[in-house]
């Protein structure tokens, strides 16, 4: 229905103006999908822009209609929200700069809302548009709206909404589906309480292991939803990478990503990955690799954990490790024969603490052992976290991954080890250097996590 009125714009001559109003008419009136309740700690302040930037898919618009939702049962009506969604193709004129449209069809509608406060204006995939900043921080100052903004683009977190809107936002980063929103979905409690309950919830966390945390992909089944992993990717190479940052070489941007996802989990140098560029025929630089790095991981597709040290000289010049946005998709995509299923674990222990906001690195001991990954905590202790797949008691496997963490608590005094496994029972171990719990994956990635709300 949409394409074709799209068509009957285009034959009738129908004014911008009109046009924007319609669009505007069309979303009031739609029934919102507000999906699953989102566990991201987010919070709205008078005055500043609420912004959501993640990955392609991850459900943004979804927790925009979860807050109109909630902005309607609050008493607002739905002609006080403005919401586009900036990937229609009817905003083509809006995208290119005239965002003042958007303004100009709301208050030809309501012109005595305007100036009085109590509007509240949602776009959608902000990053489709020019100038967005600048037009967010005059409808925020001159037209007393609030101004809710998602986006795909991690590095509006620094450039646009830390410098154009002058501290006049609050950015929030949303992932897909954690464990706990996925047994919310699922409708499993998130409750380790009894035998019962853990069962239930061991059972889901083999669920989530094999479709991963994209909301679209929970019902799907498996060919479908290896196709609809390659998509995304597909999608995220080409239209976040390559066309938002006008890449010359487009072939070697894909080259490069695929290499890169099918190394999920494993180090990478910018050496390393100029040669093997150059070694497909393409002309590559050093500079490009870096380039390509940084819009890989501006557009939430692949991310960069560098070694823990004081030195940044020395954490740029050693190898650095590089994990996906989602272990299932990695296994979609990937064109390697066989997967190596404790990458994909790793990579699902990396997204949990990326969501969670930690600064993650990986961590040398001074014998040169390998933990995989340390973070600050709030008090200030490190945190030490070590995956395997499997490391059963009186294993190798074992004593290879307790003896790096060992080093590193005795490097480290008063710090916290962990080893994460995928399903091992939970257990303690107590070493002359301190504690190390063994957890089972889906124990370890709902913690602090609250039982069903």
């Amino acid at each position: 229905m949409l394409a074709s009125g799209h068509i009957l714009y285009h034959y009738t001559g129908m004014s911008s103006l009109r046009l924007v109003q319609d669009v505007l008419l069309e979303t009031q009136r739609q029934t919102l999908f507000t999906g699953v309740q989102r566990r991201l700690a987010y919070r709205r302040m008078p005055g500043k822009a609420f912004v959501c930037i993640g990955a392609r898919r991850c459900g943004k618009s979804t927790l925009l209609h979860q807050i109109i939702a909630g902005l309607l049962k609050g008493g607002a009506s739905a002609e006080d929200i403005l919401y586009v969604n900036l990937f229609d193709d009817r905003l083509d004129e809006v995208r290119h700069g005239n965002l003042k449209l958007l303004t100009e069809a709301y208050f030809g509608l309501y012109p005595e809302k305007q100036g009085r406060g109590g509007v509240h204006c949602f776009l959608d995939e902000i990053q489709m548009a020019q100038n967005w900043e600048l037009f967010a921080d005059r409808i925020m100052r001159a037209e007393k709206m609030s101004v809710y903004l998602t986006g795909s683009s991690a590095g509006m977190l620094a450039r646009e909404v830390g410098t154009a809107m002058r501290g006049r936002a609050l950015a929030w980063e949303l992932f897909p589906f954690s464990f706990a929103e996925f047994l919310d979905a699922r409708g499993v409690a998130v409750d380790l309480r009894g035998q019962q309950a853990r069962l239930r919830v061991r059972k889901a966390f083999d669920d989530y292991w094999a479709r991963g945390g994209f909301p679209e992909v929970l019902d799907a089944d498996a060919p479908l939803r290896v196709m609809i992993h390659q998509e995304y990717f597909k999608t995220m190479v080409f239209r976040d990478v390559v066309e938002r940052h006008d890449a010359l070489h487009p072939r070697a941007v894909r080259d490069m990503a695929y290499r890169l996802l099918n190394a999920a989990a494993s180090m990478y140098t910018i050496n390393a990955l100029t040669g093997y560029l150059k070694s497909l025929g393409h002309r590559a630089s050093k500079t490009f690799v870096g380039e390509v790095l940084d819009w890989l991981e501006d557009a939430y597709a692949l991310f960069t954990v560098r070694l823990f040290d004081a030195s940044l000289s020395r954490q740029h010049a050693n190898p650095k490790k590089i994990y996906a946005i989602d272990h299932a998709l990695v296994r979609s995509t990937s064109t390697g024969v066989l997967v190596n299923s404790g990458h994909l674990l790793e990579n699902l222990v990396f997204v949990d603490g990326r969501r969670r906001g930690r600064e993650l690195h990986y961590y040398r001991t001074g014998t040169g052992r390998e933990v995989d990954f340390v973070w600050r905590e709030p008090a200030g202790a490190l945190r030490f976290v070590q995956v395997s797949e499997r490391a059963p008691e009186g294993s190798r496997t074992l004593d290879r991954e307790t003896a790096a963490l060992r080093e590193a608590l005795r490097e480290h005094p008063n710090s916290r080890a962990c080893l994460v496994t995928r399903d091992d029972d939970e257990q303690l171990l107590e070493f002359p250097e301190g504690s190390i719990a063994i957890l089972p994956a889906w124990q370890y990635l709902l913690e602090g996590e609250a039982v069903n709300r």
